[in-house]
């Protein structure tokens, strides 16, 4: 009976050590923040490529806008706990909308990919294959991931401050503060955007909107994002962030 009573214990704490690690495994929410995916299905995610319905209007727009929709599962999907994108399709797309924010987020991602994050529905933090064998360093990929790729050529924060990207296969991770115009963004927690105006692609004579989604953009090679979560800036946070933001 002892010899019993010892085997099972033996085992129980066997199965203690194999358990443990994969409980802990899983990542804690950020203290202040909220997930945005629940690393199951595609639950408060649509998709949407907003430079193909741009200039649509009425009954084109609701179609186009229906189809996109309709896509969107057929290129994105939930695999052991990541967001997937094959590298086609329209981008994955926040149900809900931001104002100012902290959202941090990790991606991996494949050679010769082009990604990038919309704030506020807009573009966007550049995301790069930044080898010489991506074909992309007349485009300043060279530079690094993290910048704001869709400023005006030469604007601050257009380009990022330093080359941060991890080597394919690696997970990256981002950490961008959005309040008002003024975008922060860190990449591998360096800082590669410092407090520059993120410019209104769609209209540049009108500020950046109040409030967006957020889009994870699909563009040529499959991308993993995991980890997705958002902590909104109070009134007098923000207020104290933009007051201490670089001078234009």
């Amino acid at each position: 009976m002892f010899a019993r009573f010892r085997l099972l214990v033996a085992s129980l704490i066997l199965i203690a050590a194999t358990v443990a690690p994969l409980a802990a495994a899983e990542p804690a929410t950020p203290a202040g923040f909220r997930s945005i995916f629940n690393g199951k299905d595609l639950t408060g995610w649509y998709g949407l490529n907003p430079h193909s319905v741009v200039k649509l209007e009425g009954e084109k727009r609701d179609a186009n806008l229906e189809m996109q929709r309709d896509e969107f599962s057929k290129s994105w999907y939930v695999e052991d706990g990541d967001l997937v994108n094959d590298g086609n399709g329209p981008y994955a797309t926040t149900e809900e909308e931001f104002g100012d924010m902290e959202f941090v987020i990790e991606y991996k991602t494949v050679a010769k990919a082009d990604s990038g994050i919309y704030l506020r529905g807009t573009p966007q933090v550049q995301i790069w294959d930044t080898t010489k064998e991506g074909g992309k360093w007349d485009r300043n990929a060279d530079k690094g991931s993290g910048g704001l790729f869709n400023n005006s050529k030469g604007a601050p924060g257009q380009l990022p401050l330093v080359h941060a990207d991890k080597p394919f296969g690696e997970w990256n991770n981002f950490r961008i503060r959005q309040v008002g115009a003024r975008t922060w963004v860190w990449l591998n927690d360096r800082l590669v955007v410092d407090g520059a105006v993120m410019e209104n692609y769609w209209d540049r004579g009108k500020p950046l909107p109040a409030k967006g989604p957020i889009m994870l953009q699909t563009h040529g090679g499959e991308i993993r994002w995991r980890n997705l979560f958002v902590r909104e800036i109070p009134a007098d946070e923000a207020k104290e962030l933009l007051n201490s933001a670089p001078e234009k």
